[in-house]
């Protein structure tokens, strides 16, 4: 690639990438063991800068600014995108780039906890993404299948459906691992090791690490060194996240192949009295299905741990739990219990929306009609329209129309009772004439009350590992064309 060359248009660099990251992710593929030692041009290079830059420019994030108080919005506005990569591109090739502490916000999480989010400066997001240009093709092609967040084309709906079908299939005891603030504590050392079995350019290697050392500008102004952990809020962090838990999925898929590949392999285990495992991850949130006893799950704490230790993490104690099926368990938001169904007595393994989930969209729309009354009822109908819409696209895969219905009869009451306080003189009769349709349904000006209850149900398909990249390509010129 010329880097030399003239900044391109957006669409001659998202052309030019995605064939180099087609190019990378075929090679790592084909060689396991190949280390890549030319990748700071491509870094570096315009298209890969201008495909970055409108990466992070189409964030929500883009509206933060990090310690130097640029937005991407100000940049814009002030010298211009071409001038501002031209000096970061020149900062980076001529190795005066240096990444500034990210700043601290703690963002509040359920029982009074706080989780620290840390947003990096317009400039150091721009070379993450073009980080993360470059590596994620590289890494992708290790990544066990067992793996489904922050990766491409990979949902946690699939976790959810490989859990669902193990669960179907005798893997009826559950390991739930919950790990101590794992973006905090990852071992420096121990993921750049694992950096450095692909990548052998030390110019990249650099960059990776003084993002991980750039350190945090606390809330209370006091900046602080980044000894461990990935800073939440970066671009890169994920990949280097699932990087460092990659430990834990070759693991499990290493004990699988070597011991239970076969149905006669899994046999004979069972026959001695031995156990099989399945682990499914999504970031820092796993399960271990065990086909065996409950002496299994518990066995599998001190396995994983050491496991873990090794990336300079460790299991919650409060939170990792073994469970059965029957007794069922929450991931991702959802609850995955056997249960029986109804009229013809068998067994079955349902996944719905948790109670935790439920009361988390209640409290949303709660807070959303608790707004004060001297706005149009539009405002409040778009804005409860905005978190149930989103929040029930997010769970039509479960079994959810009981819950949606729920929610329905619930969103209803705390909009009518926001308009009796909007209109506190005002009777039900008069009210129902000027804001409802149908004479109960709230609606102004065309807008009407999403109504969860009429979100349709879809059964999600289960893809199990042929979950294509974006860097895939067929290997039949006629299947290309139908793609």
């Amino acid at each position: 690639m010329n880097t030399g060359a003239p900044w391109p248009s957006l669409g001659e660099a998202r052309s030019r990438v995605l064939e180099i990251q087609t190019k990378l992710h075929r090679w790592a593929s084909d060689d396991a063991d190949r280390r890549f030692d030319d990748l700071f041009n491509l870094v570096v290079d315009p298209a890969t800068l201008i495909v970055a830059w409108h990466r992070i420019r189409g964030n929500k994030g883009a509206r933060s600014a990090g310690v130097d108080g640029q937005t991407a919005r100000s940049i814009e506005a002030g010298r211009g995108v071409d001038a501002f990569l031209s000096d970061l591109r020149a900062d980076v090739k001529q190795r005066q780039f240096r990444p500034l502490p990210v700043r601290e916000r703690m963002i509040p999480k359920t029982a009074g906890k706080f989780r620290r989010l840390g947003i990096p400066t317009t400039g150091d997001r721009v070379v993450q993404a073009a980080l993360l240009t470059v590596l994620e093709p590289i890494l992708e092609a290790d990544f066990q299948p067992c793996s489904y967040g922050f990766r491409p084309n990979r949902r946690a709906h699939d976790a959810i459906a490989e859990v669902h079908l193990f669960a179907r299939n005798g893997y009826t005891w559950v390991f739930e691992g919950d790990i101590e603030a794992c973006f905090d504590n990852i071992d420096h050392t121990a993921l750049m090791d694992r950096l450095r079995r692909r990548v052998a350019d030390k110019r990249v290697l650099a960059l990776v690490k003084a993002f991980l050392k750039a350190g945090i500008l606390g809330e209370d102004q006091v900046t602080r060194e980044t000894r461990t952990g990935t800073p939440q809020g970066g671009i890169l962090s994920p990949l280097l996240a699932n990087l460092a838990l990659s430990v834990l999925d070759e693991h499990f898929t290493r004990t699988w192949q070597q011991t239970s590949a076969t149905r006669v392999d899994r046999a004979r285990r069972h026959r001695h009295g031995l156990a099989t495992y399945r682990l499914v991850r999504y970031a820092d949130d796993f399960v271990v299905m065990v086909n065996g006893t409950r002496a299994h799950a518990e066995a599998l704490h001190e396995e994983v741990a050491a496991i873990l230790a090794g990336a300079g993490l460790r299991l919650a104690p409060d939170k990792t739990k073994i469970a059965h099926i029957d007794e069922g368990f929450d991931l991702l938001g959802f609850r995955i219990r056997r249960d029986t169904k109804q009229g013809d007595g068998r067994r079955h393994v349902y996944t719905y929306p948790s109670k935790k989930a439920l009361a988390s969209i209640t409290r949303k729309v709660k807070a959303i009609s608790r707004q004060g009354t001297n706005q149009p009822l539009t405002k409040i109908l778009h804005q409860v329209e905005l978190v149930l819409r989103g929040w029930t696209t997010y769970f039509r895969h479960g079994v959810s129309n009981a819950t949606f219905c729920y929610l329905r009869h619930y969103t209803w009451r705390r909009v009518v009772l926001w308009l009796r306080k909007k209109h506190r003189r005002a009777s039900w009769k008069s009210l129902r004439r000027r804001y409802t349709v149908r004479g109960w349904w709230p609606e102004q000006n065309g807008i009407k009350l999403f109504d969860p209850g009429a979100v349709k149900i879809v059964r999600y398909r289960y893809r199990g590992s042929s979950i294509p990249t974006p860097w895939s390509r067929p290997a039949d010129p006629l299947l290309a064309c139908l793609a």
